[in-house]
C-alpha cells in the first residue's frame, strides 16, 4: 500500500507533506513531514481523536484513508498548532563523568 501524503501550509508559508500513522479505534497519529525530506528531525506530530463507529470497539482499527478524508485545513491547522516536534534536540539524562 502506498503512502497517502497530503500538502499542506504551515502558518510560517511551509509547505508540510501531512500523513496518517498509527491508526487505532479512537485516534490516529497525524504525522507533519518538514519538506526538507532529509532528516526527521524537523517533522512534528499530532493526534487526532476518532469518534465514527470504530471508536465502540476495541478491536476494530480505521482505515488512514477515512481519516484523511476527514482532515479539513481548518482541522489541519488546528492540528499542527497542536503539534510536537518528532525528534527533541535536548538530551533526557545529564550523565556526570
Amino acid at each position: 500500500m502506498a503512502r497517502q501524503i497530503r500538502p499542506f501550509r504551515g502558518p510560517d508559508g511551509t509547505n508540510w507533506g501531512v500523513e496518517v500513522q498509527v491508526p487505532g479505534a479512537s485516534n490516529a497519529m497525524i504525522v507533519f513531514h518538514h519538506p526538507g525530506g532529509k532528516t526527521a528531525r524537523l517533522d512534528r506530530y499530532a493526534w487526532d481523536i476518532w469518534n465514527g463507529p470504530e471508536s465502540r470497539s476495541v478491536t476494530a482499527r480505521v482505515a488512514p484513508e477515512k481519516i484523511m478524508q476527514t482532515l479539513t485545513d481548518e482541522k489541519l491547522q488546528l492540528l499542527f498548532r497542536r503539534s510536537m516536534p518528532v525528534s527533541n534536540d535536548l538530551t533526557r539524562v545529564n550523565r556526570a563523568s
